[in-house]
């Protein structure tokens, strides 16, 4: 795989994009120092800097304190674009289908069942005990004794696995039972999301591009695991990070220096270096 530095085409970048778990975060999330000043610094360039994730807006805004209201988020995996604070897309799932999904989680025994619903989640009092990891993505939880009858505007539902056992449940379970209903992807070691078919980083990002009027190829993408395929599949400007798994490599242009060498940085001040300010 070609290193980061053989990207010599990077004056033509127009929107940047990026991972945060395991990509831009380090291994303990938090954020590299330094981050909103280069965010600045792309904005001066006419760069649109994205954080493109499986976290809700309101995660990604506390993420970003100074920042949010001039960059774009694809949220929940591209279920909810945001530009400058603006909703440009936001998508729905069926009741009855996210309802399907979270009795198949309660009903297996294992996996901390969480439903999206944009701004708040909803999740299961019983799993109370997984708050302080559940929280770090959902700012405002309503725990319920039962998901009976539960009928609200979503977008995703997300499985936490303290195990750390996604692929396994994602390979033998809801792949197999749920991939031809909507989307199924592991975000990382202890989630699998669920979104409608058609959604995905990949989709977010084109509906980014054609409302910023920027081409897909002056796109530059960093991404360390699956649900980051979809996105770095379409970008002119693919980075896997140094940290990802090696099946990743098929889906990126570049290997970047990893999470914890703070390669997203790395790579920001490169493209920096090459674009003057308007």
């Amino acid at each position: 795989m070609k290193s980061y530095l053989e990207d010599q085409n990077l004056a033509s970048i127009k929107i940047v994009a990026t991972d945060m778990d395991l990509t831009l975060l380090h291994d303990d999330k938090s954020m590299p120092v330094g981050i909103a000043e280069r965010i600045d610094a792309l904005y001066e360039r006419g760069i649109l800097f994205c954080a493109a994730s499986g976290r809700p807006a309101p995660a990604l805004r506390l993420s970003f304190p100074s920042n949010h209201a001039r960059m774009a988020m694809v949220c929940d995996n591209g279920a909810n674009v945001y530009v400058n604070d603006n909703p440009i897309y936001k998508d729905k799932m069926d009741v009855e289908l996210y309802r399907s999904v979270l009795t198949r989680v309660v009903e297996s025994g294992e996996g901390v069942p969480v439903l999206c619903a944009y701004d708040e989640a909803y999740a299961l009092a019983r799993d109370y005990e997984h708050h302080s990891e559940v929280s770090i993505y959902y700012k405002a939880i309503n725990y319920l004794e039962s998901f009976e009858g539960l009928d609200v505007d979503a977008n995703k539902v997300s499985v936490y696995y303290p195990t750390w056992n996604s692929k396994e449940q994602f390979d033998t379970i809801y792949q197999p039972e749920f991939g031809d209903k909507l989307y199924v992807t592991c975000a990382g070691a202890e989630w699998i999301d669920f979104m409608n078919i058609g959604i995905d980083k990949g989709s977010g990002m084109r509906r980014l591009a054609e409302h910023a009027g920027v081409d897909l190829a002056d796109i530059a993408a960093f991404g360390d695991t699956y649900n980051d395929i979809p996105m770095l599949d379409i970008v002119g400007h693919s980075y896997v990070m140094g940290n990802a798994a090696e099946h990743m490599h098929d889906h990126g242009m570049f290997l970047a220096p990893s999470n914890m060498e703070e390669g997203v940085l790395t790579v920001l001040d490169r493209i920096i270096e090459a674009v003057p300010v308007k």
